[in-house]
C-alpha cells in the first residue's frame, strides 16, 4: 500500500550532506508511513550518482536547473500532488530524524482536520540537549512582526528538559521540517521565491492561517538540525535578508489600513538597530539595514493584494517581545505566560 506522506529533501550540490544525513532519514522513516524523495535542483556535483549508487531505495525528482529553494519545493510538491501523496514533509538536507519521527506527525494531521501545517520538536544536532535556533518547539510572532520560538527568544536558546513537550498551537512552523497537506500547500501558493532565504516559511504559515487553518507543533516527534551552516548571525547578508524579509512579511500579510502604523514603528525600531551597528563601528551590518529598507521599498510594489484580517491583533500575537526581552529581562518562553 502506498504511504500517505512524501518526505522531500531538496538538494543542490549537496553530496556531502546526503552521505552524512540521508542514512538516518531512511533508517528512521517507516516506509509504510512515508516515502523518502530527493528533489535535485540540477546539481553539477556527484549528488545524483551518489543517490543512484548508495541510496537506490530513494525516489528521485530530477530538475534540469537550479530553481532555488522556494521554487524547487513548489515544483516538487506539485509532483507529489500528482503522485497522490496526501501530506508532504519539507525536510532540510542537514536534518537527522529521531526513530519513529514521522508517525506522530501523520497521526496528528489525520485526527486534526483544521491543522494546515505542523512541525516536530527541533533540537540542535551539535548540542542535542538544546533546542535548535530555527524552530525549537514552535514559532511565534509579536505585534511588531518579530519572530521568536518556544525554546528560543532572539539569541537565547534553552536546554530541552521536556518543558515544551505538549502539542501546542503556534503561529509558524519551521521550514527545516515542515509537514503540510500537499494540496493545501499548493492552494496557499507555496513558498514565495521573492524572499530568497529566511522567513519564507513564516509567510507561508501566515497565509495558511488566513485560509482558516491552524499551525501546530507535535513534540512527540523530534529531529536534530545542524542549522546555521549557511550564514552566521553576524553576517551582513543574513542581516540584510532578515530585515528586508521581515518588512516584506508584514507588507504582504497585513490589511492595507494597518500598514502605515506598523511599518512606521518598524522603521523607528530598525533605525535604532542601524544606530547600534554604527555606534559599534559595524558599518557592514549598518549598511545591510539601510539596503534592506531601500530594496523593500522597491519589492513592495509587486505585492498589491492585502488580507482583510490583521492576525497580529489576535491574543497570541499581542506581546512586544523587544520590551519583554530588553526591559523585563525575559529569556525563557515559559516566562512570557503565552
Amino acid at each position: 500500500m502506498k504511504p500517505s506522506t512524501a518526505v522531500i529533501i531538496l538538494n543542490w550540490n549537496g553530496d556531502r550532506l546526503l552521505r552524512e544525513y540521508l542514512p538516518s532519514v531512511i533508517a528512521n522513516t517507516d516506509p509504510a508511513v512515508g516515502r523518502v524523495i530527493v528533489a535535485d535542483n540540477g546539481s553539477t556535483d556527484t549528488s545524483v550518482a551518489t543517490l543512484k549508487e548508495l541510496f537506490p531505495e530513494v525516489e528521485l525528482m530530477l530538475f534540469p536547473e537550479n530553481y532555488g529553494f522556494a521554487e524547487g519545493y513548489n515544483k516538487a510538491l506539485a509532483l507529489a500532488a500528482q503522485q497522490g501523496y496526501r501530506y508532504t514533509v519539507l525536510l532540510n538536507s542537514d536534518v537527522k530524524p529521531a526513530p519513529g519521527w514521522l508517525s506522530p506527525l501523520v497521526e496528528w494531521m489525520d485526527t486534526h482536520p483544521d491543522c494546515g501545517a505542523c512541525q516536530p520538536k527541533i533540537l540542535s544536532y551539535s548540542e542535542p540537549d538544546k533546542f535548535e535556533y530555527a524552530g525549537a518547539s514552535g514559532g511565534f510572532i509579536d505585534r511588531n512582526g518579530y519572530p521568536f520560538c518556544r525554546g528560543r527568544i532572539f539569541s537565547d536558546v534553552e536546554t530541552d528538559t521536556g518543558q515544551y513537550d505538549d502539542p501546542r498551537e503556534i503561529f509558524w512552523a519551521t521550514g527545516a521540517a515542515l509537514m503540510v497537506p500537499t494540496q493545501l500547500y499548493l492552494d496557499a501558493g507555496g513558498l514565495d521565491a521573492g524572499f530568497f532565504a529566511h522567513m519564507e516559511e513564516i509567510d507561508l504559515c501566515w497565509r495558511i492561517h488566513l485560509m482558516g487553518k491552524q499551525i501546530w507543533v507535535v513534540p512527540a516527534s523530534a529531529v536534530y538540525h545542524l542549522g546555521g551552516g549557511s550564514l552566521p548571525a553576524s553576517n551582513p547578508r543574513k542581516t540584510y535578508l532578515n530585515f528586508r524579509n521581515n518588512l516584506l512579511l508584514l507588507h504582504k500579510n497585513l490589511p492595507e489600513k494597518d500598514l502605515r502604523g506598523t511599518l512606521l514603528r518598524r522603521r523607528l525600531l530598525d533605525t535604532l538597530a542601524w544606530a547600534k551597528f554604527a555606534a559599534t563601528l559595524d558599518f557592514a551590518n549598518a549598511s545591510a539595514v539601510w539596503r534592506a529598507h531601500r530594496d523593500f521599498a522597491q519589492m513592495r510594489k509587486a505585492y498589491t493584494a492585502h488580507p482583510a484580517e490583521n492576525l497580529l491583533r489576535r491574543p497570541m500575537q499581542r506581546r512586544n517581545i523587544l520590551t519583554d526581552y530588553y526591559l523585563r529581562g525575559i529569556r525563557r518562553f515559559k516566562d512570557l505566560a503565552l
